[in-house]
């Protein structure tokens, strides 16, 4: 298109959407190969795809897992694959290198966090928006949007509230399906999601009003029905066209009788989709087999043994069950079914004036419907969810409730006795499916709601710049990090403080700013405003036991979730109650991850005596003493030096590119390694210990004026022109 010149190019829109689970490429997709690798990957891919094409896009990635597993194709382990001109697959690790099941990777989802920001570091631009797909990549994608201050897209493709609640509703046992699904951390992470989300797009109004209408968080006003696309160049009647002799045989080695009627179901084997349900419903219907053939296509598999412990159920019920009914030589249930295969799988059946049904037993949208309608072929499908809609939009089949199997006999006995009836809903179909589920409508809506989401966005950063100059985080662009203690370190001089804040600004684009200090969050703030200091980019509190961004606070889950390793809390508090010369500080100053007492040092032990009590007891924490006056313990993970390593690995950056500057013994950590320090001289006697060691300057000037002085020796945050300025202020 003319639009998609390199100028105009540059100044599109930059698209991160996200998907994590299953099997992701841009060519034979493994569709069906396990409960992962359904419509949501066909979807994913094709909307990349489409909105690549659209003048107003310049780039899409679209990121997820790399797997890296001698049982798949290698193309899963390539970092990028690229498709056409602006758009991408981005894979990066997380987890394990084998390909594992959605429900197993929720441990390790922070890694993709992290290496996004890397990832994005090295584009050198944000993206516009973000676009999540399904629970885990909500997560994901959450957490970026607001560390980055990037505006969220969510799809959940299915929820983990509607879905308990059939499985419920089919028998299952709670604690059954909560050791197999998590549902409880899915559900918690989805109401996050749709709290946070500036956009959720669905695939129909019922999806709105009864599936999100289940959660607490749910705002029908940030809700957009954007029906999926199909692909209708590969899914077309088939005319006067000669069926596919291969496909066909594939299909007729089964059957007695195959030119009868076909009832097609194409499904993974997973217990939702109800594939037994619809074996009885044929099994128990003599008028049904006596007029039609039932074909399942449940996957493509080599041997059941080899599939997940789920699906084998459901494959050894579905066998089980034509066995029982004596179904042999009138139900087809081939191995080796293709993504390629499927287009003409539905020729074969509307060839052959039969019906698709989709027996699930409950169904967000339908793909499979779409592409049954654009080949010309009427449908069954649950009275719920997707189904609805696209009855009302094609009017090209029935609908049923797909929980009782003689409602599914009926309504496919329905669609196949009124020959006239369905001629109608075949010509419906063809001509409606273009009409409101071709990728280039569904793009054209999506992008009419982004613009607008955007507008909105944009309005709102502007009403925010008496705030901040911008909303996104800087994080991502800077090159240099100044991480501060407060107390006596970047206040107590207020000439050398006013001069520090000019410089900052000066800097400001290519150096953050941070703070890293035993207070709290709340007192954190309090005392910078107090000393009319700007929020800075990074809060390091409570002794690097919590980290916080930007004027709006956002806290960092990674690193929360980083540091519970081994954190016994309430038993620390109890070990503690036998050592001597401690008094528990005021509550305010208790944390999560932090306790924090008033030391007498004439009475306290040594703190290896401290440790080897903890340790007696299987306890692990930090212990940090400062000032002979201050005790905190944290987990073992936690501190400011480790909270400084954490972020320079979580925002790329190298430990040379940290200034750190500190006062106190509780800095200590933080000063010493690869990072560039600064001592001020009004340091406490602690730190005399550090004097000489490389990378360790011990400035003459006191707090902030320390600082500065620091900044020019090591040449620190710009050239040589703002350097000589630095020096200016110091000496003045």
């Amino acid at each position: 298109m003319l639009m998609k010149q390199t100028g105009q190019k540059e100044r599109a829109l930059y698209i991160l959407m996200i998907s994590v689970h299953g099997l992701i490429r841009f060519r034979d997709m493994e569709l069906g190969r396990d409960a992962d690798t359904g419509g949501q990957t066909t979807y994913v891919v094709e909307l990349a795809k489409a909105l690549a094409k659209h003048h107003k896009v310049g780039k899409v990635d679209l990121l997820t897992r790399l797997i890296d597993d001698s049982s798949l194709s290698s193309d899963y382990a390539q970092p990028e694959e690229k498709f056409d001109e602006g758009v991408r697959i981005i894979r990066l690790p997380c987890g394990p290198k084998k390909y594992i099941r959605k429900e197993l990777l929720w441990p390790h989802l922070d890694q993709i966090v992290d290496k996004t920001l890397h990832f994005l570091r090295q584009q050198g631009r944000l993206p516009d928006l973000i676009h999540s797909h399904y629970a885990d990549a909500g997560y994901i994608g959450k957490q970026l949007s607001t560390l980055l201050g990037i505006p969220l897209i969510h799809t959940g493709h299915s929820l983990g509230r509607p879905k308990r609640s059939r499985l419920l509703a089919s028998g299952r046992k709670q604690s059954a399906i909560e050791r197999q699904f998590n549902f409880e951390r899915r559900i918690a992470v989805e109401e996050d999601v749709i709290q946070h989300a500036s956009m959720v797009v669905t695939s129909t109004r019922q999806e709105i009003d009864e599936q999100y209408g289940m959660y607490q968080n749910h705002a029908p006003q940030r809700c957009s029905v954007i029906p999926p696309g199909t692909d209708t160049s590969r899914f077309s009647p088939g005319g006067r066209k000669k069926i596919n002799s291969q496909l066909q045989a594939k299909i007729d080695r089964f059957l007695c009788q195959p030119e009868k009627p076909i009832i097609l179901s194409i499904s993974r084997p997973v217990l939702r989709k109800n594939l037994t349900g619809l074996l009885a419903a044929y099994g128990e219907d003599s008028q049904l087999q006596a007029a039609a053939n039932l074909v399942i296509v449940a996957g493509v598999r080599e041997d059941i043994r080899d599939l997940e412990a789920s699906q084998q159920t459901v494959m050894n019920d579905i066998l089980l069950d034509i066995d029982r009914y004596d179904l042999w030589g009138k139900v087809a249930i081939p191995k080796h079914i293709t993504q390629e295969d499927l287009p003409e799988l539905y020729r074969l059946a509307a060839h052959r004036h039969g019906v698709f049904v989709n027996p699930a037993m409950t169904e967000p949208f339908g793909l499979t419907l779409i592409e049954a309608a654009a080949s010309g072929l009427p449908f069954v499908a649950p009275d719920d969810g997707g189904p609805r809609d696209i009855v009302a939009n094609c009017r090209n089949g029935l609908l049923a409730n797909t929980l009782e199997s003689t409602a599914i006999a009926a309504a496919i006995n329905h669609a196949l006795s009124d020959r006239k009836q369905w001629r109608a809903w075949a010509k419906n179909g063809i001509i409606n499916v273009k009409h409101h589920y071709s990728w280039d409508a569904h793009v054209e809506k999506y992008m009419k709601e982004i613009n607008q989401l955007l507008h909105r966005d944009r309005k709102r950063m502007r009403r925010q710049q008496a705030i901040a100059l911008n909303s996104k985080s800087p994080m991502p662009l800077v090159k240099m990090m100044l991480i501060s203690d407060i107390d006596n370190t970047l206040i107590g001089d207020k000439k050398g403080l006013a001069a520090l804040i000019l410089w900052l600004r000066r800097n400001a684009g290519t150096l953050g700013f941070g703070v890293a200090t035993g207070r709290s969050l709340e007192s954190t703030v309090d005392i910078l405003k107090k000393h009319r200091v700007p929020l800075p980019d990074i809060l390091i509190t409570s002794v690097g036991s919590e980290i916080n961004y930007g004027p709006k606070l956002i806290p960092d889950l990674g690193w929360a979730n980083h540091i519970r390793h081994l954190w016994r809390r309430e038993d620390l508090v109890k070990a503690m109650l036998d050592v001597p010369g401690l008094k528990l500080q005021a509550q305010e100053n208790q944390r999560e991850f932090k306790l924090s007492y008033i030391v007498d040092p004439d009475q306290l032990p040594p703190l290896e005596q401290i440790y080897h009590h903890l340790h007696e007891r299987n306890l692990h924490a930090q212990l940090i003493y400062s000032s002979n006056e201050f005790f905190d313990i944290l987990p073992v993970r936690a501190s400011k030096g480790h909270a400084i390593r954490y972020l320079a690995y979580k925002w790329g950056l190298p430990l040379k590119s940290f200034l750190v500057a500190g006062d106190s013994g509780n800095d200590s950590e933080m000063l010493v390694g690869d990072t560039l320090a600064v001592v001020v001289s009004n340091h406490t006697p602690e730190l005399e210990s550090l004097r000489g060691l490389e990378q360790i300057y011990f400035a003459d000037g006191r707090c902030a004026t320390g600082i500065l002085e620091g900044l020019a020796h090591y040449g620190f945050g710009g050239d040589s022109e703002a350097r000589e300025k630095v020096e200016v202020i110091v000496h003045v």
